[in-house]
């Protein structure tokens, strides 16, 4: 595994043709604002400042926040460039997803569709998640796009068989034995965000769940293919890719991810490479020395 800090499109700019089976982005979404996400701990205190469970009062103390602006002058001559390479860096049978918010999905699908062919979309994928606060002017918005294009539309990877499986939501219709299997997921994929609690959060903001990317990874590529994400963030590609037995290849130019990628895939040895290694943070500029 191999994580790369710095700026992507000019470390993609040193890969060779058709070198990754399958390609896995979840660029900024050009929200107009800072990503942000404050890091909290809490300990019990009877004149605390929250009501947690059973009742019990708690004080909040802010240890740290982790933020990056996503805001673009013109997003679609940030995005072109990239999927330019993103196109040639794809292996005959290779495919591309992109992960985007509906604020922007539109615009992008036609840019994809005159770098890939209109012909060579495959997919719109919803995923869509039920967690957090609701509007009470407009219908809350709680779902990603993500376009799967493949690089040809006639051959290109989809391991049925690998397929996870969930629940029936009319079991009694379909009879025990085909409840007891599960159905295969459609277009629409029920899976919630990252818990705010959970073992898999990392702190990183916009960290999407390992579930989403899993199921990306194996039904898309095989044993010994290798993935890229060049919009790493905190690495769940990577994680993905790396229980399942592909090889990534993780680029982001936030020296936090940087860290936070370092320290979730330790497991894994990444390699870390840097265009500036003065700039690279401490902690990942050790795990890079050979050991």
């Amino acid at each position: 595994m191999d994580i790369h800090f710095g700026n992507n499109l000019d470390i993609l700019a040193g890969f060779d043709d058709a070198s990754f089976e399958l390609i896995y982005i979840d660029p900024p979404f050009n929200t107009g604002k800072s990503q942000a996400r404050t890091q909290l701990k809490t300990y019990r205190d009877a004149d605390g400042d929250r009501t947690g469970f059973k009742g019990q009062r708690y004080t909040s103390v802010v240890v740290g926040s982790k933020a990056y602006d996503d805001t673009f002058d013109d997003y679609l001559a940030f995005i072109e460039p990239r999927m330019r390479e993103a196109k040639r860096l794809l292996t005959p049978e290779g495919s591309l997803f992109f992960h985007i918010d509906p604020r922007e999905s539109h615009y992008c699908k036609i840019l994809l569709d005159q770098i890939f062919g209109r012909e060579c979309f495959i997919n719109e994928i919803i995923w869509s998640y039920d967690y957090g606060a609701r509007s009470k002017k407009r219908w809350s918005a709680k779902h990603d796009t993500i376009f799967w294009y493949a690089n040809d539309p006639k051959h290109y990877t989809f391991n049925y068989d690998a397929i996870d499986r969930i629940p029936y939501m009319a079991p009694g219709l379909v009879g025990a034995e085909k409840a007891a299997i599960g159905k295969t997921p459609t277009d629409v994929w029920w899976n919630t965000i990252v818990s705010p609690t959970g073992k898999e959060k990392t702190g990183y903001p916009t960290q999407k769940p390992i579930r989403v990317l899993e199921r990306i990874v194996t039904v898309h590529s095989n044993p010994g293919d290798r993935v890229l994400d060049f919009f790493a963030g905190s690495g769940t590609t990577g994680e993905a890719a790396w229980k399942h037995g592909r090889d990534a290849v993780l680029i982001d130019s936030n020296t936090e991810a940087i860290e936070i990628m370092a320290k979730r895939l330790v497991d894994a040895k990444p390699t870390i490479h840097s265009l500036n290694p003065t700039a690279q943070p401490a902690q990942t500029r050790v795990l890079a020395e050979p050991v």
